[in-house]
């Protein structure tokens, strides 16, 4: 076809058919009956109900019955359009459906403030800045004296890129609320991003004219000449900010920024201390000063007592807020000085007997320090707080079984078992699995071979359990060609476990393929920090019948030296013709 003939056909197609596309709609309009007008602004009604008790999903399905019965109703229209844009996994078809929808409303009720700052905020989101910069022009002609649409109008410019009226609305801005270190800072970002230093300069200059004792004027001054690279200038203003209020917290927060990008650490850590000695600075300041600091020094593998230093000038603040106790208390934690650990847990505690959470933080920490008549006790305060709470059980068994209380171990499994939704087969099966490893401990093999079987019924992924299983088998040499398949499969789905892989060596090992046995015992003791003293035990003992008898022993003496009281392992370290008799 020709292209002349083939524009006349276009032509005649806008002359013809979108004539008819427009009365279409107009007919299926004047369709609507008044009963399912009425029916749709009641159903609307109730959507809005769900959306404000939370129902998200039912407020969308509602939006969407009511946009059905009364398609010219351009507000459940908008609200639709909003709910396709809240769907999980979206697809750019309802996302582009959903802003077709809100348009609708936008457009027909321009009047309509806050509407239309939603739709052009999700415009904004989506990538879509002109339109969304378009709607925000229509409402700023309509509210000239709005300064929030204002700020939006100028914020809009600058994703535009058109920094130039983006500075020209901000002017409007300041002479509509007066100047602040806010819109002077946006006014810098777009300055910079003209490559404007001077215009830059003259705005920060203007700003801090208005009140030249202002700490908070002074810092943003000493920012802006910090940004450009003019670090001796800004220490300036810093200076001057701290000597016109010198009992200002922000004022030493400030020059601690810019110490520590400077890497002077012993500056940077005298202006912390200033900083969260100032009494005008308010907990939660000092409590964010506390986190940035201690995150750094952790980075950094600070071995000084330079935070707890820190901790205690707070403390003596503030004795009794439980959040700076809780605070510490995980740094000590990250330390692993876990008795300090649970006694600032403890003290915030005292402060606040009704924090589960915290009861239960407490529980995980004693259990870390080996402390478990303290796990329970803590455990025992969380499920008083919370007794449905199966969580807590699954800590509470592993404690009573490494206290060897079996009985207990037992029966915290049964009452957890009691309560768990049985359709999450996962953690069902973890739980069935956890009575086994108790009843091999307690010497009950019938039983204990009938929980692990009931748990990989329930749950044959479960690797957790594989593994267990696997080890319990592999030392009573019991189906050992079973064992490897199940800590193959454990290892396969976990190939970074160090336990897994002790576990597939270990069955090597009963197997007497020691070659095998040892490429996996040291896959395991390469892939952990802190080897337990049960591996390096394997590890000895595989290197032994390897042939490998000096290692053998350096292996076994490490175990020693984490497990003094092991006969069996005295013994071959002892004796080392002990794999002979």
């Amino acid at each position: 076809m020709k292209k002349s003939n083939r524009l006349k056909q276009i032509m005649l197609w806008c002359l013809v058919c979108v004539p008819l596309c427009m009365w279409a709609a107009k007919d299926r309009a004047s369709k609507v009956s008044d009963a399912d007008r009425r029916k749709a602004e009641y159903v609307f009604l109730e959507a809005e109900n769900q959306k404000q008790q939370g129902n998200t999903a039912a407020f969308y399905e509602l939006t969407k019955y009511a946009h059905q019965l009364d398609p010219t109703n351009t507000t459940v229209a908008f609200y639709l359009g909003y709910g396709k844009l809240m769907l999980e996994d979206a697809t750019k078809p309802q996302l582009m459906d959903g802003l077709n929808l809100m348009k609708q409303h936008v457009d027909a009720h321009p009047s309509d403030t806050y509407e239309a700052m939603v739709y052009s905020d999700a415009n904004m989101a989506l990538g879509r800045s002109r339109e969304g910069q378009r709607v925000i022009q229509i409402l700023a002609e309509r509210n000239p004296n709005s300064p929030e649409i204002k700020m939006r109008l100028a914020d809009g410019y600058v994703r535009l890129g058109e920094y130039a009226k983006a500075i020209s609305a901000y002017d409007t801005l300041q002479m509509m609320e007066g100047r602040s270190v806010m819109l002077s800072a946006r006014k810098v970002m777009a300055y910079q991003a003209m490559n404007d230093t001077l215009g830059a300069l003259n705005e920060m200059r203007s700003l801090l004219a208005t009140a030249p004792r202002s700490a908070e004027y002074n810092i943003a001054m000493a920012n802006m000449l910090h940004l450009f690279g003019q670090t001796d200038s800004a220490l300036v203003y810093l200076n001057k900010a701290q000597e016109f209020e010198p009992e200002n917290g922000n004022t030493y927060l400030a020059k601690a920024d810019y110490y520590n990008e400077l890497g002077d650490s012993a500056n940077y850590d005298q202006q912390i201390y200033q900083a969260l000695i100032s009494k005008d600075l308010e907990l939660e300041s000092k409590m964010h000063v506390l986190m940035g600091y201690i995150r750094n020094q952790l980075m950094a593998r600070d071995s000084t007592s330079r935070v707890e230093n820190l901790f205690q000038v707070v403390l003596d603040q503030h004795p009794h807020e439980p959040e700076i106790r809780s605070l510490y208390s995980e740094y000590l934690v990250a330390k692993k000085d876990y008795k300090g650990a649970a006694e600032q847990l403890g003290y915030a505690l005292d402060l606040d007997v009704t924090d589960a959470n915290s009861w239960r933080r407490l529980m995980v920490i004693n259990i870390m320090d080996e402390n478990y008549p303290k796990a329970i006790e803590a455990a025992e305060k969380a499920l008083a707080l919370n007794p449905d709470s199966v969580d807590l059980y699954r800590y509470i068994a592993p404690v009573y079984y490494q206290m060897k209380e079996y009985d207990r171990a037992i029966a915290t499994y049964d009452r957890a078992l009691s309560i768990i939704d049985t359709t999450d087969v996962e953690l069902y099966s973890d739980f069935v699995g956890g009575k086994g490893d108790v009843y091999a401990a307690m010497g009950d093999s019938i039983s204990a071979v009938e929980s692990y079987e009931q748990a990989l019924k329930i749950y044959p992924g479960n690797t957790g359990i594989l593994n267990n299983y696997a080890y319990y088998l592999a030392q009573h040499n019991r189906d050992l060609n079973k064992a490897e398949r199940m800590a193959a499969i454990a290892v396969k789905s976990s190939p970074g476990s160090a336990t897994f892989l002790d576990t597939y060596a270990w069955v090597f090992f009963k197997k007497k393929d020691y070659k095998m046995a040892l490429f996996y015992i040291e896959s395991a003791v390469n892939k952990t920090e802190e080897p337990s003293a049960e591996m390096l035990e394997h590890y000895g003992d595989i290197l032994f019948l390897d042939g490998q008898t000096d290692k053998a022993v350096e292996q076994w003496q490490k175990a020693l030296e984490l497990d003094g009281e092991n006969e069996l392992l005295m013994r071959k370290f002892n004796d080392q013709t002990y794999y002979e008799k």
